[in-house]
This record gives structure tokens, C-alpha cells and sequence, in this order.
């Protein structure tokens, strides 16, 4: 079953998704060459705990699986679900796809980014491009009374007409008071199929998009997934309320509100 927000429950959704969408903005300000991961998600969780909230990500369990970071940060060929550490350096070039989810109230904010650190080649300028794109083509889409294929396929058109690659294996999601509810939005399907979206209804979307192959795999780590090819791939993300008419994005950064030293 599809969760519909009450009023109270989408004013409480604002609040987490504002947060986690200004972390998100303070955190790709600190992106550059020579930062370790793991120091971008020590900022991350300085700012989370600032706001007065928690990370969604942090201690998530799958299984005996325990994830070890306050965010993922997922470098070129990793695609989501990447793990801080201290000896993963950036360098000059890299593709880096922040996620951010947090809790706040009981409620859940997710969004995601891909930035580049100084510029990047070509090939990556076009994936970032296609990438967030996509992520504005589905959210178009996702209006009261149409179909999450409506969004799926939204997505798919965009990035393929630009010649990269949809995910599979990892899709969007409803989201609320747990990270993943109902419904799945995969970023790729037929117009017209799925679920209906109606009016209170809050969504992850988050297209995955490779610049090869769209096949993945998962690291011996246990969560990181990377392309199968080894080349690049982007994410981006917003949580999105369902409305009766134009789609509201709810992880809009509240300028000024956090800061680190």
C-alpha cells in the first residue's frame, strides 16, 4: 500500500527534507582535490547533528550488513551506496555522487547530487548534464493521476536519446517515515503502467545513469555498486510531494542556515 501524508505529516517531510537538502548544498562546497571522503562525511555529520538530526544512513542494517558512513559518497565507476574513507583522495576529473538522507521528526529527507571535482572530460560534462536532466523530466512527470511509468519512462527517454545507460537493479522509491516505502519508481518502464500517483503521496526519485553499460555489481564490501564496465556513472535525487497539480520538490536547500569551520 502507497502512503498518502496528512497535512501534518507533509509539513513534517518539509522540515526533514530542507535539512537534508542544506547539508547536501554545504557538502559539495567542500568537494575538491586532495578532500578524503571520509572528511566530506565527517562534515556531513557535524551538519546533520547541527540541525538537530540524524543520518538515515548511518548503522542501516541489511541482513547482518551494518553500513559504516553518515552518507554515501560513490566516486566515477561507484553508482550508489559508496563507503567514506580516509584513503580515497580526490582528485582532479572525479565524478562525486553525494547522498544525503536524514531523519528529523520521525520523517525522512533524501536527495542526491553529482558534482565534479575541478572539470570534468567530455564524456563526464554530457553524463552530468543527461543525468539531472533526467531527474527534472521525471519530476515533470510526476503529477496526480498520472503513472509512476509515466515517470519511468520519462527518465529512460531522456537519458537514452543521449546515449548512456539506465541502472536496473537500484530504483527510486516512496519515502516518508521509513526510507524505502511503497512505490518502486524504477528509471525506466512504459508510459501509462504502474501505480497511480495521487495527491499526498512522497517520492525519491533518483535516476542512476551510466556512461557505458548499464550493468552493475556490488563490491566485496557489501554495498558499493559499481558499473560492471568500470566507467563513470551519476546520480541525482529529490524527494518529491504528489499534488493535484504541479509536482512541489520538498529538499530545497534553506540558504545560510548551516555552516562548518
Amino acid at each position: 500500500m502507497i502512503p498518502i501524508k496528512s497535512k501534518d505529516e507533509i509539513e513534517n517531510m518539509r522540515e526533514a527534507c530542507k535539512v537534508a537538502a542544506s547539508v547536501l548544498a554545504a557538502v559539495r562546497t567542500h568537494v575538491r582535490e586532495g578532500i578524503s571522503t571520509f572528511e566530506l562525511d565527517e562534515i556531513a555529520r557535524e551538519l546533520i547533528a547541527q540541525a538537530g538530526a540524524v543520518s538515515a544512513c548511518y548503522n542501516y542494517r541489511v541482513g547482518k550488513r551494518v553500513f559504516p558512513s553518515h552518507t554515501c559518497i560513490s566516486v566515477n565507476e561507484e553508482v550508489v551506496h559508496g563507503i567514506a574513507s580516509p584513503k580515497r583522495r580526490l582528485q582532479w576529473g572525479d565524478l562525486v555522487a553525494l547522498d544525503v538522507t536524514v531523519v528529523l521528526g520521525g520523517f525522512i529527507g533524501d536527495n542526491a547530487c553529482t558534482v565534479a571535482v575541478g572539470e570534468p572530460d567530455e564524456v563526464g560534462a554530457r553524463l552530468l548534464k543527461a543525468t539531472e536532466e533526467a531527474l527534472y523530466a521525471g519530476i515533470r512527470a510526476a503529477r496526480g493521476g498520472n503513472r509512476v511509468g509515466d515517470v519511468s519512462q520519462a527518465i529512460q527517454r531522456h537519458v537514452e536519446d543521449r546515449g548512456f545507460a539506465i541502472v536496473r537493479e537500484f530504483v527510486g522509491h516512496g519515502v516518508g517515515r521509513q526510507m524505502h516505502e511503497e512505490p518502486q519508481i524504477p528509471n525506466f518502464g512504459r508510459k501509462g503502467s504502474g501505480p497511480k500517483l495521487r495527491a499526498g503521496m512522497t517520492l525519491a526519485i533518483e535516476p542512476m545513469v551510466n556512461a557505458g553499460r548499464h550493468e552493475v555489481e556490488v563490491l566485496s564490501d557489501g554495498w558499493t555498486v559499481v558499473t560492471r564496465d568500470r566507467r563513470p556513472s551519476a546520480h541525482f535525487e529529490h524527494t518529491v510531494l504528489i499534488t493535484d497539480g504541479e509536482p512541489e520538490i520538498l529538499t530545497v536547500p534553506v540558504p545560510h542556515q548551516l555552516s562548518v569551520a
